[in-house]
């Protein structure tokens, strides 16, 4: 990203420098790719023999995702979709998310993630606002695409099915078990109206296999991922991320990175656990930097059953693991965790929530790692700011500004505030979004004119280049590193029959960072808090719903009839 001419004294000195450990670098270079696909060839090709993921003890070399993901890329092709073109993925944490990425990317497509617990409402909204034309879904989600795929520009489905790529006998059962035994697909009717398309995943790559990848045109300003999150006014907004964001933050990952890393010599060898949902910013950044380092993931499809999940730590070493803070804290309450083995443990990664001390504590007594904590949003791909992955002790801040990135404290105007002060903590670097998906007004909000993007944290950086939040600007809710906006579920619990007026904010949580606590005025006297909670169960994802619900006379409201929610966290 281009500095800013003639900034000379309101710019910060980059005081952050002098703390970084040795060997790292100041910048990155991203100019060395032409574009993410390019990068991904690139690492196919230097580590083919290579180990890339395991999921159920069933193992994919990268040559074999080199393959499956031209295959697949040529077979998207073959759709004639316009160059750029969105592609939605709706996958958990399975060997097809790898091999669609890939193949999106490569085929010069854009990836528009999608979460799979999304529900119906949820989940048009963004394919509505991304403008997809394809998808590539789990069987088991369909249903919920059936409900909305006439009201989107979907016109292909590529329906995957868990044991596709888990080899042949196996991958078979597998999916029968999934479909008749744990019945995990519910019932669906995928309509075909305006000659939409449905294959499934296998269909898809043996159909590809017999043509050509065209290679991508894509270059380094050409949009890679629409990455959705949370937005004020409700609704999610889609991150536009370039190749150039993209393969800068990889770049960054892998510079702060390896000198906890280096510990493994042969980076090939290293094995990294993807617990954390890889359609999340976070585990996403971290899958890239496995790509591009040649080493492995150990890919787990449901980290919430935390006995298989440790049972899979159990079969062989691990060297890396991100997780968020209440994923770091059920490991623990477990009782078998203790029984690992950690002498391979380079990095116990925290990001996507605050990380606590407490639990920070008990990791370290239990492991001998310390836990790491960084900051970051899908705005800026992931990490902003990290600390030194060779700390020895847990800081409670959220380290220093990682390559080639700029942090600024910053007034409500745009100033620069002068070190030892707090306000809100501003980035701009390669890495971060050009700006939201067809959101002009938000865009205009979201920068300062020097080309800071705010990102609505307040905080204040230490003598040493260290930054620590302070507060939140803005009315978000952080449930389990998950953003959550007052506004989407005030507009979508109003329209619960009997609910006349509501109000929610976030409460300290022991397990979560925060639950959800929602006030409700309503004027049928017969409904009921499990009512409302049904309601909820209905039309939001798991993490959006209200742990508590109070039946409230009135509102705390401004003088205009604002509802003071701050005014309810104080009561």
């Amino acid at each position: 990203m281009q500095d800013i001419p003639n900034e000379g004294n309101t710019r910060m000195e980059k005081i952050w420098l002098k703390s970084y450990p040795p060997g790292v670098p100041h910048d990155v270079k991203p100019e060395q790719y032409r574009s993410v696909a390019h990068l991904l060839e690139e690492s196919f090709r230097k580590h083919a023999s290579s180990p890339f993921s395991v999921c159920m003890d069933q193992w994919m070399t990268y040559g074999e995702l080199e393959r499956r993901s031209a295959a697949l890329g040529a077979y998207l092709q073959s759709l004639g979709l316009e160059p750029g073109a969105r592609v939605a993925i709706m996958l958990p944490n399975i060997p097809q998310f790898g091999v669609t990425m890939a193949a999106v990317l490569r085929a010069g497509y854009t990836c528009v993630n999608v979460n799979p617990l999304y529900t119906a409402r949820e989940l048009e909204h963004q394919l509505k606002d991304s403008g997809a034309t394809a998808i590539v879904i789990l069987e088991n989600f369909a249903h919920t695409l059936a409900e909305v795929v006439d009201h989107t520009a979907v016109k292909h489905v590529v329906m995957a099915s868990m044991g596709d790529l888990l080899g042949s006998w196996f991958g078979k059962w597998i999916t029968f078990a999934v479909r008749h035994l744990a019945k995990m697909v519910p019932a669906y009717d995928l309509p075909l109206s305006n000659g939409r398309k449905v294959v499934t995943f296998k269909k898809a790559l043996s159909l590809g296999e017999h043509k050509s990848l065209a290679p991508s045109q894509a270059t380094l300003d050409s949009i890679a991922f629409l990455q959705y999150t949370g937005g004020t006014t409700g609704l999610s907004k889609g991150a536009v991320l370039t190749h150039r964001n993209i393969v800068a933050a990889t770049l960054q990952a892998e510079a702060w990175f390896t000198p906890a890393l280096s510990k493994v010599g042969d980076l090939s060898k290293a094995n990294s656990i993807a617990a954390l949902p890889l359609y999340h910013i976070f585990a996403l950044t971290l899958c890239l930097l496995a790509i591009r380092q040649g080493s492995s993931l150990t890919l787990i499809p449901n980290p919430r059953d935390i006995p298989k999940f440790i049972a899979e730590l159990k079969k062989r070493p691990f060297h890396m693991l991100p997780a968020v803070n209440t994923l770091f804290n059920a490991l623990l309450q477990n009782p078998q965790f203790k029984t690992l083995d950690f002498s391979h443990l380079c990095v116990s990664q925290a990001g996507g929530m605050a990380a606590s001390e407490g639990t920070a504590k008990q990791w370290q007594k239990v492991t001998g790692s310390t836990m790491i904590e960084g900051w970051g949003m899908s705005e800026t791909c992931a990490i902003g700011t990290n600390n030194p992955v060779i700390s020895t002790t847990f800081s409670g801040n959220i380290g220093l500004p990682l390559p080639g990135i700029d942090i600024a404290i910053k007034d409500d105007e745009g100033n620069s505030l002068p070190q030892g002060e707090s306000g809100e903590i501003c980035i701009r670097g390669p890495n971060v979004m050009v700006g939201y998906y067809n959101q002009p007004e938000e865009n205009a909000k979201a920068f300062t004119p020097d080309g800071f993007m705010r990102t609505g944290d307040i905080g204040i950086m230490d003598p040493q280049g260290y930054t620590r939040i302070i507060d939140r600007k803005k009315d978000m809710i952080l449930v389990s590193g998950f953003n959550v906006f007052p506004n989407e579920l005030e507009q979508v619990i109003s329209l619960c029959p009997g609910v006349v007026e509501c109000a929610a904010i976030g409460v300290p949580d022991e397990k979560q960072g925060e639950a959800i606590k929602v006030f409700i005025i309503k004027n049928d006297p017969a409904l009921t808090e499990d009512e409302v909670a049904n309601y909820c169960h209905q039309n939001l994802t798991g993490y959006k719903r209200p742990k508590y619900i109070e039946f409230r006379d009135e509102l705390p409201k401004s003088n205009v009839g604002k509802i003071l929610r701050l005014s309810l966290i104080h009561i």
